[in-house]
């Protein structure tokens, strides 16, 4: 039970009559409005974008549009269909068929890795499951289809999308035990403990 002098009470406050016809908001409303029309006027530039001559400045590392699937250091296929990106997304619109992996490294592969971009919510909870960092969402924003099958994106176009990508993002590459295309590829592997230096 909670003592009283542990509890703080909080009134409401009262507003006055301008407040409760939210006059100090539209007097705020009115005075931005006013600022950038005088801005536009006087020629100190202008807040409109003239799409698609012109495009605004992303913040490429966390924007949040269409999918890739990166590739390792090999140029393969980095995801191991380890199924966490499907699990995690709510849209439910990943679908990955996984066979035996023709490489040493891992045991899986995607055979079949397709995203459904219409159903997706890009909320980017497949790119925070991902293990090995396969799965990212770009700063491409512009995604056209004219039928729902092209916007269907299977396991090429996904991996074309990092082609395309891949110099504007580079992936993140994370340190990943028990798969050794992870971590910094720049550097030279590390010296294993007790060698000389």
């Amino acid at each position: 039970m909670a003592k009283d002098e542990d509890c703080m009470v909080i009134s409401e406050p009262q507003l006055s009559a301008a407040e409760r016809m939210y006059m100090p908001q539209i007097a705020g409303g009115a005075v931005t409005t006013m600022r950038h029309m005088l801005k536009v006027l006087f020629g100190k530039g202008s807040l409109t974008v003239h799409y698609p001559e012109e495009t605004r400045a992303l913040r490429a590392e966390n924007y949040r549009g269409v999918h890739r699937l990166n590739r390792d250091e090999q140029g393969r296929v980095a995801c191991v269909a380890c199924f966490m990106c499907a699990t995690a997304c709510p849209a439910n619109c990943i679908h990955i068929e996984a066979g035996e992996a023709p490489w040493p490294d891992r045991e899986k592969y995607p055979v079949k890795f397709e995203i459904d971009e219409l159903r997706c919510i890009f909320c980017g909870m497949c790119e925070e499951a991902c293990p090995v960092d396969a799965i990212e969402l770009t700063p491409v924003y512009d995604l056209v289809g004219l039928t729902r099958a092209q916007m269907n994106f299977d396991k090429d176009r996904l991996l074309e999308m990092y082609d395309r990508t891949k110099d504007a993002k580079p992936r993140k590459n994370p340190r990943i035990t028990g798969y050794p295309g992870t971590g910094n590829r720049s550097s030279a592997a590390p010296e294993k403990e007790g060698s000389a230096s």
